[in-house]
């Protein structure tokens, strides 16, 4: 008996972020974690917690080129930046998550 293979989501299904089995890119594991510690820094405010998430999310959809997913993430911190709300400490945060996304480009 062969095994049942699992259910392949569709394109535009946003509760496939990562396919069962896959890892996402070396190279953006680091930053994954940065912007995990932004999105639980409890000193920064809740909406700009909320965007670091957005940011990790757009970097580990399944089936995007790397190109596509970085620039998606860089957008999204790019506004995040803006925000007068954010504190110094995650304004650096951001510019030095967005530094190295923009170097994987």
């Amino acid at each position: 008996m062969n095994a049942p293979s699992p259910t392949v989501p569709a394109l535009g299904d946003s509760e496939a972020v990562v396919s069962i089995g896959a890892s996402p890119d070396p190279s953006l594991t680091p930053l994954l974690e940065s912007l995990a510690e932004l999105a639980d820094d409890l000193s920064v405010p809740r909406n700009l917690r909320r965007g670091a998430q957005a940011a990790k999310q757009e970097l580990t959809r399944a089936r995007v080129a790397l190109d596509v997913r970085v620039a998606s993430a860089v957008a999204v911190l790019d506004e995040l930046a803006g925000d007068p709300n954010l504190p110094t400490h995650g304004r650096t945060a951001i510019w030095s998550i967005m530094s190295a996304l923009e170097s994987l480009q």
